[in-house]
């Protein structure tokens, strides 16, 4: 019979994180991905005590359409990170599949030189049904890496096409990475999500790709002239670069310091977050509602009756989702 792993106490996570420890925090991050109730609470009280020394990062959204070079772009950027003697948490969302529920979790592997930097800290999680891009545990992750002293996070999304604006919703700033002459059906993505980049760059500028990308980064920089100008008045730059090379990213990096620099000093930096603390809690309603829901034992003998019904265009599925809330309610 299987039986769970025994837990640390609350104590014991808290002050593990906080002496940055690596194994400790690994384990923390376990328990807030975990789905069992009783590891919820022991979660939540951890998150609760670590609060006050979380805040002090530079969290950074990483997106791009599948083929741009992300796992190859961040080892690269993220020891150009480490070599400024900042630490690093790289927070890479695997995706996962619809069918098995399982999913690669190999960034270790791809990001084999950044892994072993003792200034970097890599955590592979399954993006499980989040179409976001991002896992459903990203923020309290999010908030452990920085309470063990993490001063930078990367989020590495999953890009494959999901509705990838969640991670916008959690960072402080959003790098979306393109290709050259890759085509609209590839880059499908950027309709949707470049007018919400602080800075777009084009990835694999080295060898015979040069012109293609500076071509490409004419392109965007023209695209870019007909959104409308960012609230908080920051207008978004174009560069190109390559991880293999090592070239154009200092560039990036001097970007990000420039954005978070202008943006504390308007005060959009810590509105923002406030902002996005509020956003947090309405989507942890909205996850607990929806586990409730579906693991409610009534319910789920209810929807596969009423599944068959639908199919067989017996009821509309409006009337089957009124049928369901109704037996929720009075269970």
């Amino acid at each position: 019979m299987y039986q769970r792993k025994k837990r640390l106490s609350v104590e014991s996570y808290v002050n593990g994180v906080l002496h940055s420890d690596k194994i400790i925090l690994s384990k923390a991050i376990t328990l807030v991905e975990s789905t069992l109730e009783s590891d919820h609470l022991i979660a939540e009280k951890v998150i609760e005590k670590i609060l006050p020394h979380t805040g002090n990062s530079v969290r950074i959204g990483i997106t791009g359409v599948p083929g741009v070079g992300k796992s190859t772009f961040i080892e690269s950027f993220g020891k150009l990170v480490t070599s400024l003697n900042l630490k690093l948490a790289v927070l890479a969302i695997d995706p996962s599949s619809q069918r098995s529920k399982g999913s690669i979790l190999g960034d270790k592997t791809r990001m084999s030189n950044l892994a072993i930097d003792p200034m970097a800290y890599i955590r592979p999680s399954a993006s499980g049904s989040s179409l976001g891009g991002v896992g459903t545990k990203t923020r309290e992750t999010m908030l452990l890496c920085e309470a063990a002293g993490f001063e930078v996070i990367f989020i590495e999304t999953v890009g494959v096409g999901q509705s990838e604006t969640t991670v916008k919703g959690m960072v402080d700033f959003f790098l979306l990475l393109m290709l050259a002459g890759a085509g609209d059906e590839l880059q499908g993505i950027k309709k949707g999500i470049m007018e919400m980049a602080d800075v777009i760059a084009i990835t694999k500028a080295d060898s015979d790709n040069k012109s293609k990308c500076k071509r490409a980064q004419r392109e965007y920089k023209n695209a870019l002239h007909l959104f409308p100008p960012s609230e908080n008045g920051w207008y978004p730059t174009v560069l190109t670069c390559s991880a293999v090379e090592n070239k154009g990213l200092d560039a990036i990096w001097e970007e990000i310091e420039k954005y978070t620099k202008e943006m504390k000093e308007k005060g959009f930096f810590y509105s923002n977050r406030k902002f996005q603390n509020v956003e947090w809690m309405h989507d942890i309603i909205l996850y607990s509602l929806k586990h409730k829901f579906y693991s409610n034992q009534n319910i789920a003998g209810s929807i596969n009756i009423l599944e068959k019904e639908i199919k067989d265009k017996k009821i509309p599925a409006i009337s089957a989702a009124r049928k369901l809330l109704k037996e929720y309610r009075q269970s």
